[in-house]
């Protein structure tokens, strides 16, 4: 591991590698200074410096510190209001439109970038960014997106129009069954709603572990978990379930059991999007009228699919990935593998090597403008998906990294 200066703005030594420190020690693959600041702001922000500014990233990429040069490019606006939002925005919805308005998940996002915040906490954090009481905007409800659409359409700087405030102060959940983005009113309308509650697990995975269901395939692991209305003859083929069915639901129902007290309740004949509708979880003193325990009645639907199947009894979740194939997500080993809820498993999923290496991933295809396409560019997604970890999870230093790694294209 090669030391670079030490950083004033990050208080620490620019420590990214060999790889990275390489670049940054030959100038930045050799072009001017200036060239290579004016990129790097435009990679991070969508628009120009002003000259003050060019004049400045280029004295500290002179001085051999880029990547101070690429956080003082962070510190426009345009970095939140456009370059994080258009990362995050897809996230809300499944059909990862990037177009979509401003919401309480999108605003959690951006709001721990900016802080600097361990950003594994988007999945198990007590946590929501809302905009600023003395803006005038209505008030955060769990029925409406009206405080973000307001908070938007008012133009306001999201660098400095976000709160940080406890989930659980805002919307009434316990803090216990706070689980960052995941228990965000955006994410539950989105993945929540109807269903089985196998919509989160599945959108979790792809947009935070960048695996889709078909990646994490594995017909090795044992079936007992498989709730009742998944059919073990779909068609009349028992083997269609045993080639096919069984490699996603084997791991995927005994992990999204954690969300068995979770549900998104809205009018489906008069509002058959859910705009009115909100995140509704069964606490220690509440009983689903059809279970007759916390279970949401949605884990029991179909049950004559198959009566023999697993019957959810409560939130208690397994990670059977833990073995086989799958163990090369990298799960970690300070965390037991199982727990009770979104928020264990928020932190089983944030805790893992493919959390990491998915955001440096996505960020790489943002400021690059292309997927990593060799063993240079994958060799960096490595290096900086360390330097992830060592920075505390900070997502900016993962912006900085990789504008620095990209600046010489």
């Amino acid at each position: 591991m090669e030391k670079l200066p030490f950083s004033p703005r990050t208080g620490r030594h620019l420590t990214t590698g060999a790889l990275l420190g390489s670049l940054l020690w030959s100038g930045l693959a050799g072009a001017a200074a200036q060239d290579q600041a004016l990129q790097m702001y435009s990679r991070l922000t969508g628009v120009k410096p002003s000259e003050e500014v060019l004049q400045q990233m280029a004295g500290e990429i002179d001085s051999g510190n880029a990547i101070d040069a690429a956080y003082t490019a962070m510190e426009d606006d345009a970095f939140y209001n456009v370059t994080l939002k258009n990362i995050a925005t897809p996230w809300t919805n499944r059909d990862r439109n990037v177009f979509a308005p401003l919401n309480d998940y999108t605003a959690t996002v951006i709001g721990t970038v900016r802080d600097d915040l361990d950003f594994r906490e988007i999945l198990y954090g007590n946590i929501l960014y809302t905009g600023d009481g003395s803006l005038g905007l209505p008030a955060y409800s769990n029925s409406n997106n009206d405080h973000y659409e307001a908070l938007e359409a008012a133009g306001y700087s999201l660098k400095d129009s976000l709160v940080q405030q406890s989930q659980s102060s805002v919307t009434g959940l316990p803090a216990e069954a706070t689980a960052g983005v995941i228990t965000s009113r955006a994410g539950a309308r989105a993945f929540f709603i109807a269903g089985t509650n196998r919509a989160m697990f599945r959108y979790t995975l792809l947009n935070h572990l960048c695996r889709d269901m078909e990646q994490v395939h594995d017909t090795s692991r044992p079936p007992d978990r498989i709730r009742q209305d998944v059919s073990r003859s779909p068609g009349g083929d028992s083997r269609v379930f045993q080639n096919n069915c069984i490699g996603c639901h084997s791991g995927m129902d005994p992990m999204a059991q954690a969300f068995a007290y979770y549900d998104f309740v809205y009018d489906t004949d008069a509002d058959p999007e859910g705009d009115s509708g909100h995140l509704d979880y069964n606490s220690a003193d509440e009983a689903d009228e059809a279970t007759g325990t916390r279970v949401k009645k949605k884990y029991h639907i179909n049950s004559a699919n198959f009566p023999y199947g697993y019957v959810t009894p409560d939130d208690h979740w397994n990670n059977y990935w833990r073995q086989g194939p799958n163990t090369h997500l990298g799960w970690s080993s300070a965390l037991p593998g199982s727990g009770e809820g979104a928020k264990s498993l928020g932190r089983e999923l944030a805790g893992s090597r493919a959390f990491a290496e998915c955001q440096v991933t996505k960020v790489f295809r943002q400021v690059c403008l292309r997927a990593p396409e060799d063993d240079a560019d994958r060799s960096a997604v490595q290096t900086i998906a360390d330097d992830f970890g060592n920075s505390g999870y900070q997502l900016k230093r993962v912006y900085a990294d990789t504008a620095v790694y990209c600046a010489g294209d």
